[in-house]
């Protein structure tokens, strides 16, 4: 009766082994959407958004802007630097705007009239918004100028540039680094 008694032990404890080793260990992974990237000021965040008026007092948003590449340069008319690479943003204007690529230059605390007055003055026609309070470039935290991002069709920025770019080239390679 032992022998019988011990075969039976031995079957029950291997079934109980075995049914949970039939069961599945976990439930199966629920589909996830894609998430969408943390609003800031870094390389893979999503632009902050904002509104700024034009030199003609119009108002531009950063997120109507979207499916389009953005290069934002902030910028002010007695920053050496800033003025330094003015010529290579224009460049980047003329070849560019056509390509779905959209140029904002950014000028931080000054008036319309002295922004309207350099860019008449020098020949520069991109599109220059007006930070007259600075609360768009505290938003950025910028702490030098000129300081540019280059956001993708999805509003995620893909570069900054802290000081002057040196030539259109240099530009040129970031915005191919975003247009594919």
């Amino acid at each position: 009766m032992t022998r019988i008694l011990k075969v039976m032990l031995l079957i029950i404890l291997s079934l109980v082994l075995l049914v949970p080793g039939c069961q599945p260990l976990s439930e199966p992974p629920e589909e996830t959407s894609p998430t969408v990237p943390e609003e800031g000021t870094r390389v893979g965040n999503l632009a902050p958004d904002f509104e700024l008026q034009d030199l003609d007092g119009e108002t531009v948003s950063l997120s109507e802007l979207r499916g389009k590449t953005v290069l934002i340069s902030f910028w002010e008319t007695q920053c050496p630097a800033c003025i330094y690479q003015m010529p290579y943003i224009q460049q980047v204007y003329d070849e560019w705007s056509g390509k779905g690529v959209i140029v904002l230059a950014v000028n931080i605390g000054e008036s319309s009239s002295r922004a309207k007055g350099f860019l008449q003055s020098s020949g520069y026609s991109f599109l220059v918004l007006l930070d007259t309070n600075g609360r768009v470039a505290v938003k950025y935290g910028i702490r030098g100028i000129p300081t540019t991002f280059l956001i993708d069709k999805d509003g995620i920025i893909q570069d900054i540039k802290i000081g002057p770019f040196q030539s259109k080239e240099e530009i040129e390679a970031g915005i191919r680094m975003v247009i594919p």
